[in-house]
């Protein structure tokens, strides 16, 4: 057996023809993510961005607002597009598309003020995203929550359309960077074998993947360090009995360690260090709402609590989600969404 034979095919065959079909028919494409994107949007979205230009289509990448700078090192990362620094012409180059592809966000919603820009351009719309419970405003859908990124997802389709020899080096890169970011390094949503299967294949086409473990996790502030020892040790609350840790910023907070976006990432991982610790919540306010993250071990289900309280999802072990309210309000949800799952933070315990 061949070992690109071991790559099944996750996306229904028809699906992939058909998402193949509708980029050839296509002349003006383009790309978005959510808000505050991420390492998995930013990536997924590069890749498919090079794979398009390489089929002399007329791709963009917009995204809604600003993203980190130790993401800015993957190629093409400077062509992308920044909707709150100029929507009238983002709103323009979105009326006018052929297709849109809507990247690691399951509604609109997550695209912040960009998101209704979307609904109403009259182009063709595919989703390709991992989270759950996809809008249904799309014309193509592909949404697999069990797969650990959409990168991931990006990879498969193109393989799957036998385009992995056309595979470019740079599009491995940026398909790897996502795959990483969005597993925390291969810590979490990481345990299928075929993940490390498509791995190889991407180190195939020379990525260099110490390189970029080094450009997304070795390229940090000093600032973020004094930010980080502040918030562990100023603003992390123990709930022992709950098995559950919170840590939490306020604007104020940020701005004593001239906060830069993507200071915080990796935060939220801390606590569950501390031994009997299987929920951790870090929650950030931000400009015009509040921004959560979540990470647990064993079987509790951070993205059930992230959806029931904080309008958010993703995977069992990882989510993140939103709330539009105050500082305080969102401290105050987060206790009462704690004492809900007590029973099942007590389970998760067991199985430690």
């Amino acid at each position: 057996m061949k070992f690109t034979e071991s790559i099944s095919d996750v996306i229904p065959p028809q699906k992939v023809e058909e998402i193949m079909a509708s980029i050839d028919r296509s002349e003006k494409i383009v790309i978005t993510t959510h808000l505050s994107p991420d390492g998995d949007a930013l990536g997924s979205s590069l890749a498919l961005y090079h794979y398009l230009k390489s089929k002399g289509k007329k791709a963009r990448i917009i995204v809604p607002n600003s993203y980190p700078n130790f993401l800015k090192w993957m190629k093409g990362s400077g062509e992308i597009e920044i909707y709150e620094y100029n929507p009238e012409a983002a709103k323009h180059i979105l009326s006018s598309a052929d297709l849109i592809f809507s990247l690691d966000y399951n509604i609109s919603k997550r695209a912040g003020d960009m998101g209704t820009t979307l609904d109403e351009s009259p182009a063709r719309k595919i989703l390709i995203d991992h989270h759950l419970f996809p809008g249904d405003n799309f014309d193509i859908t592909v949404s697999y929550p069990e797969i650990s990124s959409t990168s991931e997802l990006i990879f498969r389709l193109l393989f799957q359309a036998g385009k992995y020899d056309e595979l470019t080096q740079a599009e491995a890169e940026c398909i790897y960077c996502g795959m990483m970011t969005d597993t925390g390094g291969f810590t979490f949503n990481s345990s299928e074998p075929e993940i490390f299967e498509i791995i190889s294949l991407l180190l195939r086409k020379n990525v260099d993947k110490d390189a970029i473990y080094s450009h997304v996790f070795h390229n940090y502030s000093a600032d973020r360090f004094r930010l980080l020892g502040f918030t562990l040790s100023q603003r992390m609350e123990i709930y022992h009995e709950l098995h559950s840790a919170l840590i939490h910023l306020s604007r104020e907070d940020q701005a004593q360690f001239r906060f830069s976006k993507g200071d915080t990432e990796g935060f939220v991982n801390y606590p569950l260090s501390i031994k009997n610790i299987i929920f951790s919540t870090f929650i950030r306010e931000d400009e015009g709402l509040i921004k959560l993250s979540f990470r647990s071990q064993k079987s509790f289900p951070c993205n059930e609590f992230a959806a029931e309280f904080f309008n958010g999802g993703g995977h069992l072990n990882a989510s993140g989600g939103e709330f539009y309210g105050t500082y305080e309000e969102a401290l105050r949800t987060y206790s009462k969404g704690l004492k809900r799952y007590e029973e099942k933070l007590k389970e998760a315990k067991n199985e430690l």
